[in-house]
């Protein structure tokens, strides 16, 4: 039995699977745990490991040396250009199809589309009951026209490496959010939504309870009992 190439079998494997995980976390920035631990998920990563292991067998198969001298080198960037570079074959598209102004890719990356489709909505229905109870505890008693400035400006000024593109993204879709006519607690509870999913839930939550005292609602005042004159 052949333990040096079981070896490089497993470690190959992990590369392909450590890669998936990678673009599913990137995807799912609040919970990237819990994205991980759906069945589609678990799919896709298996993918990733088995496309990986494909990849360094054709290498192998083919006496591909990438160029490189001697056997140990070779042995190490073989598995390495399969780890990470199997995905990379894994998305292409033998030929593109327009569907009106839309071109569609046909090839192994229409399986892999499929397959992260599944899993967004996978994870979405399995965070959604935990996301709403979260932001709603969250977001409790806070006044929109206050936060809806102060909030998100605090929330990301906590985070060092929020892209500067998403926060103007953000920007925007909390301009649009202002102006629509709707009730102002349905509006907080989207802002809470939008920030979760940049900063997460414990940001969110950490500037929220930063801010409470200036971004809370007014209290309405107690009415006055009056005794009527005899």
């Amino acid at each position: 039995m052949n333990w040096a190439a079981i070896l490089d079998g497993v470690l190959v494997g992990l590369l392909g699977v450590f890669v998936g995980s990678g673009e599913l976390v990137s995807r799912y920035r609040d919970a990237p745990g819990s994205a991980l631990r759906t069945p589609p998920a678990l799919l896709y990563m298996a993918l990733n490991g088995a496309a990986a292991i494909l990849a360094l067998a054709l290498m192998r198969a083919f006496g591909w040396t990438l160029g490189v001298q001697g056997a140990d080198a070779v042995r190490w960037t073989q598995v390495l250009a399969a780890g990470f570079g199997a995905m990379a074959v894994f998305r292409t598209s033998l030929f593109t199809i327009r569907v009106g102004d839309q071109e569609i890719g046909v090839g192994p990356i229409s399986f892999l589309q499929v397959v992260l489709s599944t899993a967004d909505r996978a994870v979405d229905r399995a965070r959604a009951k935990d996301r709403s109870a979260a932001v709603k505890a969250a977001m409790k008693g806070i006044a929109f026209q206050k936060a809806y400035q102060a909030l998100p400006a605090y929330a990301f000024a906590l985070m060092q490496n929020l892209p500067e593109e998403d926060q103007q993204l953000f920007a925007r879709q909390v301009g649009l959010l202002a102006s629509a006519e709707m009730d102002e607690d349905v509006k907080t509870l989207i802002l809470g939504l939008a920030l979760m999913n940049l900063v997460g839930r414990d940001v969110l939550i950490a500037a929220v309870n930063s801010l409470r005292e200036d971004i809370q609602k007014v209290a309405s005042p107690e009415p006055t009992l009056t005794t009527p004159p005899a």
